[in-house]
């Protein structure tokens, strides 16, 4: 390797090592409200003010609001109990930490680094296992690994992990076996099996316990080594039928695994921060009675200036995940979610569909960040590959008028789904790519740029998405079809998909072009 591939290469490593820096210590319009559960009384304006909150907020301001996705829980003094549990047990994340991924953030808003969220539709409590997490964990960073050769950008790594519990449903009933049965709404709330779907308090307090026990097994496997670039990475490219392709990613691999070969040799590894990285937790947060337990008033970490300073020097944190978002189906500007989310320092995300209307967005923005803190909102936009063109571009100049700068992030998944003729729900590569590619090139146009991407997938060799170097057909979705919602991205599909977005952010794109 000659000087200059030398130096290529050591400054795609030491982009990495700057992204690194050590591991993280049924539908209704009315609100739902918990019989005895504990309520936050309602403080005068200039208290709240003082004490660095929107007016009129607390953890529980959201139980004043139309709400959708309510949950019915049958026995009221069990749900008591549970959110008493819950309000008792300590943070399952830190302000530190969640500091620090605001701060990370705050560069994706202004084109400094590029965002990676993936993980599971639904997360399931037996997911909390060695195997299915380690799975994911060496997915993300192979994928990060490549955009970041691509992008020439530290990546933040944040997993839909690790409390993924809770899925929102289009209807709260569904049939099964010509019997009328509640909606799988994910582990948090009920069962898989039939039997299993009414709605058991319970699972609130299993789903922090299986959400801390997640962290910590990541936490542990991050301190020990499994993300150590030293080791050797699988890069098996042998699914690539094509062998133009597959001559293209090996380049490609061939590349990153010189940079680290070369780091190693020159010693230039001196502080560790080749051994470990960064992966941040998040999940949709949507039952809002688990949030509000878990939501805390803790001090400010040193160094961190928040929006609204306080008198004691203390905001409300919400402690379930490092960062939640807002889903397309409850981001009504008067509902409870949006009402909750407004409180909270997290970062947090807003999903963006095709039935956002600018004005809508500008609006929704101004509620969450009033204070146009960068970085603050994520906006995840999912129209599908036939509505980007049509969508994207006029709710960019909405919120560049706006004034707010955000993460832009792409979830080319849920826009996407199809049914086969036999009722199998699945997602198409090529209009997942097709999506992304859009997003890309209508950022660009814009002078704007896309921030990140939103992705289901797994690190199990799953058939649910078709298409891809696999060459995955309908027919081959029952090979291994294991979801329980929506279809997710195999580890191969996933890493192509990292080469081929890569593949937009170099400069020079020969390796990627025929």
């Amino acid at each position: 390797m000659d000087s200059e591939g030398h130096a290529k290469l050591t400054d795609y490593v030491s982009q990495f090592m700057a992204a690194a820096s050590g591991q993280p210590q049924s539908q209704s319009s009315q609100p739902t409200m918990s019989a005895n559960s504990t309520q936050l009384p309602e403080r005068p304006k200039q208290e709240a003010e003082a004490n660095g909150e929107s007016e009129g907020w607390s953890p529980a301001s959201w139980r004043s609001k139309p709400i959708k996705q309510v949950v019915t829980y049958e026995d009221q003094a069990a749900v008591s109990s549970a959110l008493t549990k819950l309000s008792s047990l300590p943070p399952i994340v830190t302000p530190t930490e969640i500091a620090r991924l605001k701060a990370s953030l705050r560069d994706a808003a202004l084109g400094k680094s590029f965002l990676l969220q993936g993980g599971d539709c639904a997360e399931l409590f037996s997911y909390c296992a060695d195997n299915p997490i380690d799975a994911k964990i060496k997915l993300l960073l192979q994928m990060s690994l490549v955009l970041i050769w691509g992008s020439n950008k530290p990546v933040i790594r944040i997993g839909r992990i690790a409390g993924q519990y809770a899925k929102p449903r289009s209807s709260p009933t569904e049939m099964l076996n010509g019997k009328e049965v509640p909606s799988f709404r994910g582990d948090i709330l009920n069962g898989y099996d039939p039997d299993s779907r009414r709605v058991d308090p319970e699972r609130l307090v299993s789903a922090y316990f299986h959400s801390a026990t997640t962290l910590n097994y990541i936490r542990g496997q991050l301190a020990s080594g499994i993300a150590d670039l030293h080791n050797p990475l699988d890069w098996e490219l042998g699914h690539v039928r094509d062998e133009e392709l597959q001559s293209k990613y090996t380049k490609i691999v061939n590349s990153i695994s010189d940079s680290l070969r070369f780091m190693k040799t020159i010693g230039a590894d001196t502080s560790g921060q080749l051994q470990t990285v960064d992966l941040f937790t998040s999940h949709e947060g949507l039952v809002l009675e688990y949030e509000q337990s878990l939501t805390r008033r803790l001090r400010h970490p040193a160094g961190y200036k928040p929006s609204q300073p306080s008198n004691d020097g203390k905001g409300w944190y919400n402690t379930s995940a490092h960062f939640i978002w807002i889903g397309d189906r409850t981001r009504q500007i008067d509902g409870g979610h949006v009402e909750y989310f407004r409180g909270i320092e997290n970062p947090i995300g807003i999903k963006v569909g095709p039935s956002m209307k600018n004005d809508e967005l500008v609006e929704l923005l101004d509620i969450v960040n009033p204070n146009k803190e960068i970085g603050k909102i994520t906006l995840i936009t999912r129209y599908g590959a036939d509505k980007v063109e049509s969508m994207l571009g006029a709710h960019i100049e909405a919120v560049k008028s706006s004034g707010h700068i955000v993460v832009w992030q792409c979830d080319p998944m849920h826009g996407n789904t199809r049914s086969t003729p036999t009722g199998i729900k699945t997602r198409s590569f090529n209009s997942i790519f097709s999506e992304l590619s859009s997003a890309l090139k209508i950022h660009k146009e814009h002078g704007s740029f896309l921030g990140g991407m939103h992705l289901e997938l797994t690190g199990d060799a799953v058939t649910e998405c078709t298409g891809g170097s696999e060459g995955l057909v309908d027919e081959d979705l029952s090979l291994n079809y294991t979801t329980y919602c929506d279809p997710r991205l195999n580890e191969k599909q996933a890493l192509e998909l990292a080469f081929l977005v890569a593949g937009h952010y170099r400069a020079d794109e020969k390796l990627l072009q025929a």
